[in-house]
């Protein structure tokens, strides 16, 4: 017999599965609820969100937010907006930046949580481990043109670059993104959430 929804959450948050690989040790961060819309996937969250227990509660979730056009508020919705990054527990950094989202994660609790999700029209998947699990086959040679072909995956997917400051280099070598592709995301945000 399968379990519920009540409990696979419960399992998810006390999770400890790959502890011995997380330097600050396991705290799954996500955001679910049956009712959710929108489903966001990130990667993994950063040390200041394993800190305060919030997902993209940092500037890159300033910039999210920004490019959906919502607030605090409504982006913590719950019911209306779910967070569920490829990794739920702070990875660690290495020379570039924050470590890859562990694999276990996705592998033990992704299509568990996701069956759980039966009303998501809008799927942002962010980065380029998101890519991989969602658009698998569908996604291109690289993360540009991956985002540059979002009305392949439109309206049901949208491939997003990370938020991060980070890639303010990214952002200005591609205006298209910000001119083209975020009028369109906000208007679809907007409509599902009203």
């Amino acid at each position: 017999m399968a379990e519920s929804f009540e409990d696979t959450v419960a399992a998810a948050r006390s999770c400890n599965i790959c502890k011995a690989h997380l330097p600050l040790g396991p705290r799954p961060v996500f955001q679910i609820a049956q009712t959710a819309r929108i489903l966001i996937v990130g990667q993994a969250p950063g040390r200041r969100v394993h800190e305060t227990g919030i997902p993209f509660n940092d500037p890159s979730g300033e910039r999210l937010r920004s490019w959906m056009g919502v607030d605090r508020t409504v982006f913590y919705d719950s019911a209306r907006i779910a967070l569920l990054p490829m990794g739920f527990c702070y990875p660690g950094t290495g020379k570039s930046g924050d470590l890859p989202p562990r694999p276990e994660c996705a592998q033990h609790w992704r299509q568990p949580l996701l069956d759980f999700l039966p009303h998501i029209a809008l799927t942002l998947v962010i980065g380029q481990y998101a890519h991989a699990w969602h658009l698998a086959t569908r996604q291109k040679g690289n993360l540009t043109d991956t985002v540059k072909n979002w009305r392949e995956y439109w309206p049901d997917i949208l491939a997003l670059p990370h938020p991060s400051p980070r890639n303010n280099i990214w952002l200005r070598r591609n205006p298209w993104f910000e001119e083209e592709i975020l009028p369109v995301l906000k208007d679809r945000v907007a409509q599902l959430l009203n």
